[in-house]
């Protein structure tokens, strides 16, 4: 009996030692699994870190070049911008201009016209009813080419007693003058016109020489000849 009982412990005593064994490497196995899990762990955060590392300078690398070339589009855009701009400034000046190239021409044209109306304003003289009708009619006529020419932009020049410029102005004649200074327009001989503040015919005119040296000549002549005059009648003595 004390046998099977001193047995029984033994029994006891073993099937707890293979239950502590087994619990050990329960324990053991459960601690390497969970060093393994805590290794991947680390490993699989260093590969995501890593990766991650590599899409944000990836990702940089394509910002700085879709910067670079925001810039030269925008670089492009801008001087093709200011080309055509430059270019719809060129078109406009070019059209300005044969604009009022075509324009100078006809007016240049009529300017002879009205010439020849202000030449006959100033020689007719009506008397009877009848010139004076014609008259009438005609000045007429003047009043409307002139204002055909004023709505076109044309004005004409004053010129009389005006500094010569040979810009506005032709010299056709030159002459002393005790009344006008050295290049004072003393006469106009035919109308200048502007158009637009530019030239459309130049003014031909006359233009003063200031008293000068002939007329200084004149009066030493004179001057001479009065002297002359005395030498040859002496004023008698008396006695």
């Amino acid at each position: 009996m004390i046998e099977k009982q001193s047995d029984n412990v033994e029994n006891l005593e073993e099937d707890v030692s293979e239950e502590v064994n087994k619990n050990e490497d329960s324990s053991v196995i459960e601690n390497q699994t969970s060093n393994d899990e805590q290794s991947l762990d680390v490993d699989d955060e260093n590969i995501y870190a890593e990766d991650l590392k590599n899409t944000i300078t990836n990702n940089d690398a394509r910002l700085e070049q879709l910067e670079k070339e925001h810039e030269t589009l925008k670089s492009q855009y801008v001087r093709i911008a200011a080309d055509f701009d430059n270019f719809r400034k060129r078109q406009s000046r070019d059209q300005d201009d044969l604009k009022v190239l075509l324009v100078s021409k006809a007016l240049t044209a009529i300017l002879p016209i009205v010439d020849n109306f202000e030449r006959a304003r100033q020689q007719l003289k009506p008397e009877s009813d009848e010139a004076q009708t014609l008259h009438r009619s005609y000045q007429g006529l003047y009043k409307q080419l002139v204002e055909v020419l004023k709505q076109q932009g044309v004005s004409p020049m004053r010129v009389v007693a005006q500094q010569f410029d040979p810009k506005l102005h032709e010299a056709v004649l030159r002459e002393p003058s005790q009344e006008f200074n050295e290049d004072i327009i003393i006469e106009e001989l035919q109308r200048g016109y502007h158009l637009e503040g530019k030239v459309l015919r130049h003014a031909l005119v006359k233009v003063s020489m200031g008293p000068g040296q002939q007329n200084s000549q004149e009066l030493e002549e004179k001057d001479k000849v009065e002297e002359d005059i005395d030498l040859e009648n002496p004023i008698s003595e008396e006695n």
